[in-house]
């Protein structure tokens, strides 16, 4: 088993294989992949399908001093195994272990922790360019992209930028037809037509390799045959496009094929220019559940196999997600409102919102992998009088930044942001925890920035972001709803929700560290402690009265948050107190430090940062002794309950 993957300590191993030994070690790379899935959620399908384009890569290139740079980088896994972390590969997305992406601390392969998709166009360029001025213009330079995240924005800017400057660099298509969910928009159809032509095959091969031997040269001869090899390429694929744009543009090939991808990636190797290398490849390929269901096994749960070809069981979790309940009550509100529409950007099957995809096509906007779009998009459509939803992941909304500001804070305009994945997201590590939102939404004039505190708030804050005549903020992470059994009390605007008050001390929560904290603060209760638990619902606007009243009549006020610090919810309360000339030396703010926090377990990296109920119920302990609440508590705290 995996006799030849476990002998490679470097790409330069592959070498060394014969064509039938580099067939059964893609087949070593697709069982190493399955193995890893079999006990935990990890990108799979996009894997599957560039094992191939990455064995030829690597038997081509030297990537110890060539450039590589793989977008969006989470279909890095056989890129890995062929670097020499295959006794590691165990270790994939456990806490201490290998990245899911691309990361420059594990191997000198990875150039640049990818987790967003579109950069890999303008970072090799950058590469390519910083190389020829230092004087290492010998480097090739590649970047492989997906169809997928070839619709972003920047990834045009790049390529316009490229033809300008003319550097010798390989931007490789890789079309599988499919992001996470499969394309939308008019790219798509575009490059659709390549797989509908007829005279796509061995043929079509032969006169792309052809074609791409005449010379863009001038003279007379020379401008007659490019102009014939334009027509003929635009005729047998419709690569034009790219060619438009600067690029020369070659295939498209097949991406499962070694032996061709090796022979087009020889040939593109020694061409001048940037050049566009269209290959097809199949998303899951080499397992057919996944290949057949690529959606499902982008990230599918951990699942037991029977064979090579079939899945026993897959294991699903059996908690409500909070993903779903704002799915859930998304759906229940297009239904009430003919107002109401909802847009994400690529993300259907992760915001869990099929369900409103199918009842309302006509409401339902999937803007690609393009977020500073379908923030401008939604912004058009409020001030038409609908009443959008923009439901997109928290990092990924970080690249809407300036949308965010001119087309809806500054215009006032009532668009609902759903910030899914707000908070850790647990072995996606630092490129995906949604932990930056507070800051740059609470920065805005006229934004209302809210958290719900458990499950029952979510539908009750949607309801009201609805409502308002302005831009709302609603965050929610990743993980199973908590259900906090009391009376509701209504969502008003800039209000609060007091579920216990006390006066040795008050815990402030925002957001889902609500639960946490109220198990935090009925175990200091125990102690003989009359500790408050506060379910602050906004940081903007913050009920500053219930906030006030806790810092003058209670012992120590804890603010806990799934965010940064910097900018964040405790960063609100400190600044209110500021303002009113209170004193702070009794608030404490937990949340995460000035950092970019590791992939992990969700409830690991809670842990680690003093965010679980645990570390409340220490961080408060210790406000308790400061603040001398009870005479007795330092002997308590040398031996607690």
């Amino acid at each position: 088993m995996n006799e030849l993957l476990s002998t490679i300590d470097s790409p330069k191993d592959l070498a060394k294989f014969s064509d039938d030994q580099l067939t059964q070690l893609a087949a070593e790379i697709r069982e190493a992949l399955c193995t890893v899935v079999s006990d935990r959620t990890a990108h799979f399908a996009s894997n599957l399908g560039v094992v191939e384009l990455c064995i030829a890569l690597h038997l081509v290139y030297d990537f110890s001093q060539d450039r590589l740079i793989w977008d969006t980088g989470h279909q890095v896994y056989p890129h890995k195994l062929i670097t020499g972390r295959y006794h590691e590969f165990p270790t994939m997305r456990r806490k201490g272990g290998l990245m899911g992406f691309p990361n420059p601390h594990e191997s000198p392969y990875d150039l640049f922790m990818t987790g967003h998709a579109g950069s890999s166009v303008s970072t090799v360029l950058g590469l390519k360019t910083g190389d020829d001025l230092l004087g290492h213009d010998e480097r090739k330079a590649v970047a492989v992209i997906g169809d997928g995240a070839l619709p972003s924005g920047i990834v045009f800017e790049a390529m316009n930028n490229a033809a300008e400057l003319k550097k010798d660099m390989l931007v490789i298509l890789n079309d599988n037809e499919m992001g996470i969910c499969p394309r939308v928009g008019g790219l798509g159809k575009t490059l659709d037509k390549a797989r509908t032509t007829p005279l796509y095959g061995e043929f079509k091969k032969d006169v792309s390799w052809i074609l791409n031997q005449i010379p863009l040269v001038g003279g007379s001869v020379e401008k007659a045959l490019v102009q014939t090899r334009d027509a003929i390429k635009a005729s047998l694929h419709g690569g034009m496009l790219f060619e438009e744009m600067g690029f020369r543009y070659i295939g498209p090939i097949d991406g499962h094929d070694l032996a061709t991808l090796r022979e087009y990636l020889e040939m593109v190797k020694h061409l001048k220019g940037p050049v566009l290398l269209h290959i097809f490849t199949e998303k899951g390929h080499g397992f057919k559940p996944a290949a057949e269901d690529p959606v499902m096994f982008h990230t599918p749960p951990p699942f037991e196999r029977n064979g090579h070809d079939s899945v026993v069981s897959v294991k699903k979790s059996s908690s409500r997600a909070y993903t779903n309940v704002a799915s859930e009550a998304i759906h229940a509100a297009m239904r009430r409102d003919k107002r109401v529409s909802v847009l994400t950007a690529a993300m259907c099957e992760g915001n869990k919102l099929g369900k409103v995809r199918s009842e309302f096509p006509d409401r339902f906007f999937d803007t690609g992998i393009c977020e500073g779009h379908a923030v401008a998009f939604a912004a058009g459509m409020a001030k038409a009088g609908a009443r959008p939803v923009v439901d997109i992941y928290s990092t990924f909304l970080q690249r809407s930044f300036d949308q965010i500001f001119q087309e809806v804070a500054l215009q006032n305009l009532p668009v609902t942001f759903c910030l899914d994945r707000a908070g850790l997201c647990g072995p996606d590590g630092p490129t995906h925890h949604g932990v930056f939102d507070v800051g740059y939404m609470r920065l805005f004039p006229n934004m209302v920035v809210m958290a719900p505190g458990d499950e029952k708030d979510v539908s009750a804050m949607l309801d009201f972001a609805l409502d308002f005549d302005g831009p709302v903020s609603i965050r929610y992470p990743k993980t199973g709803a908590d259900l906090v059994e009391r009376p509701l009390a209504p969502i008003e605007i800039g209000h609060s929700e007091i579920l216990e008050w006390g006066e040795d001390g008050t815990i402030v929560a925002f957001g889902a560290t609500l639960a946490a904290s109220i198990q935090a603060a009925a175990r200091l209760r125990k102690e003989g402690l009359e500790i408050g638990v506060v379910n602050a619902r906004f940081v903007k606007p913050l009920d500053t009265a219930t906030i006030l009243r806790a810092i003058d009549e209670t012992g120590f006020v804890l603010t806990v948050e799934e965010g940064v610090l910097a900018g964040g919810f405790g960063s609100a309360v400190l600044e209110a107190a500021n303002a009113e000339g209170r004193r702070t030396d009794h608030i404490h703010r937990l949340g995460i430090s000035d950092q970019f926090v590791e992939h992990g377990d969700r409830g690991e990296l809670l842990a680690d940062l003093g965010l679980d109920a645990e570390g409340i119920f220490q961080a408060a302990l210790q406000q308790v002794e400061r603040a001398g609440a009870t005479k007795d508590w330092g002997n308590r705290l040398e031996h607690p309950a």
